[in-house]
């Protein structure tokens, strides 16, 4: 029994007060990120189509990351630890109850009247499916900000807020056994907050046909959202009064650099820049492949409620193959080398993109081998590839991405981390969208598959790379630590 405590629960009784309240953490912003992103695909999609994701992540997303991460790392030199995570809640606390109550319900007003076909007639010939997609994002505005702001809820509520304070109060051999579980227990948030997408998103189903049933989903589905940011308070700060009563003396003054020096030490540092590489890489990838995915989603499931529906079970199937990648992973960290872990999620996104391409460009001949609708085809092994892939981020590729922050001095952690996961994760999204901007000028997605999946395939070989070379300033940054603290 203790060899079989050891591989799937190796967390003492006196460490639970630390493991449970970080993964209630990680379960309700991971719980609050798959509602909002299944809830933005749903806006987006129904209202501008998959053409419009690559300009809105390019000129939304990214310039608001931007201004998120100057303004988090202003804030990070001025403010308290607990007061700078209250801060940054709150804005999101606001937002998505004021859509789910008050823009959704307006729309109308808030939403611009435009001509589509007139103004499209501004645009030249070959940026017709440019100027759709634009004129899309205007005239569906606050669509468009869910959709930014549940991308800065990414950014900022996993990769900034939960691992920066789990990086702050864990150490590399705790790391090992913490974060494996801290995933697992977590990503029990994808089942129940895809069943949640599911359900809310099956009340058209028996609401009278005057009510619109997709403003009911809403407000039920922000309210949680809404709930899930109060608990995140209250947890943080009732496990920061625990770790400083245990432990007051291990109090350090916080690093403060002006965002001038923030940038700069991020750009002379080859340990930070090849985790922002990894970023990068993880980001430009999947972004190529979501892309094209939604566009087949959206043909298949056309109105707000099904498409809404059919994401729920998405995040379902996510949140059970995660589960089943996490036994994978801690396998994976205790019996094999960093840089073999790193190495698994590249190799493991080229070859499920792959077979996805593949599915996609012999789809007539596919299905008609199977005797199944070639849509449909697409779609069921674009969703395979999409629950793997996020499944494997979260078992891999998150876990050893925060293990090689641990070796690196608390001035490195904050401000570089700041920098890479907020502005460098968005660059790797942003990066795919401005390709997949420029592909648009040749025609649709679709008449490009061969150039999106070689791109795939480049940004692959720069990410390998990147883990080979980063491991040997880790084990070093290891040594190093080692032989201080001893």
């Amino acid at each position: 029994m203790k060899k079989w405590k050891e591989t799937f629960w190796p967390i003492e009784r006196s460490e639970l007060k630390r493991v449970l309240p970080m993964a209630l953490m990680m379960f309700c912003f991971l719980f609050n990120y798959t509602v909002m992103r299944d809830l933005k695909d749903t806006l987006i999609l129904t209202h501008a189509g998959a053409e419009a994701i690559p300009f809105l992540k390019f000129w939304g997303t990214l310039p608001c990351s931007v201004l998120f991460v100057l303004l988090y790392a202003k804030l990070s030199n001025i403010l308290r630890p607990k007061v700078l995570y209250t801060v940054t809640i709150i804005p999101f606390f606001l937002f998505f109850i004021g859509f789910g109550f008050v823009f959704y319900p307006l729309r109308e007003f808030f939403h611009p009247s435009i001509h589509t076909e007139v103004v499209l007639g501004w645009f030249p010939q070959n940026m017709q499916h440019t100027g759709l997609a634009i004129i899309s994002l205007f005239k569906n505005w606050t669509y468009a900000l869910f959709y930014i702001m549940s991308e800065l809820w990414g950014s900022m509520g996993i990769s900034l807020l939960f691992w920066q304070f789990a990086n702050s109060i864990t150490s590399t051999d705790e790391a090992k056994r913490f974060y494996p579980r801290f995933t697992q227990l977590g990503n029990l948030s994808l089942i129940v907050s895809g069943y949640a997408v599911l359900y809310f998103s099956n009340l058209r189903l028996s609401l009278p046909a005057h009510i619109d049933s997709w403003g009911v989903t809403l407000k039920w589905l922000t309210g949680i959202i809404g709930l899930n940011c109060v608990i995140l308070l209250i947890t943080y700060h009732s496990l920061q009064r625990k770790i400083e009563v245990q432990s007051p003396a291990s109090k350090k003054e916080k690093p403060k650099l002006s965002l001038k020096e923030s940038f700069l030490y991020l750009t002379r540092s080859k340990y930070l820049g090849l985790i922002a590489l990894l970023v990068l890489a993880y980001g430009i990838s999947i972004n190529l492949l979501d892309v094209i995915f939604k566009s087949q989603l959206k043909l298949y499931y056309p109105t707000e409620g099904e498409l809404s529906a059919f994401t729920g079970k998405l995040s379902m199937s996510i949140g059970l193959t995660t589960l089943l990648m996490v036994q994978f992973s801690s396998f994976v960290l205790s019996r094999i080398s960093w840089r073999a872990a790193a190495f698994f999620t590249p190799a493991f996104v080229m070859i499920v993109g792959g077979i996805f391409f593949g599915c996609i460009f012999f789809k007539e001949s596919l299905g008609a081998l199977f005797h199944i609708s070639p849509l449909l085809l697409a779609v069921l092994v674009g969703s395979l590839q999409y629950s793997t892939s996020k499944g494997m981020k979260y078992a891999l590729f998150d876990p050893t991405k925060e293990m090689a922050y641990i070796p690196l001095d608390a001035e490195s952690k904050v401000k570089g981390k700041a920098a890479i996961d907020v502005i460098g994760g968005r660059l790797g999204k942003s990066g795919g969208s401005l390709f997949l901007q420029f592909v648009l000028l040749f025609g649709s997605l679709m008449d490009n598959l061969y150039l999106l999946y070689a791109m795939i395939i480049l940004i692959g070989g720069i990410w390998i790379a990147s883990v080979f070379k980063l491991d040997g300033l880790y084990q070093e940054k290891l040594q190093e630590k080692a032989a201080t603290s001893g």
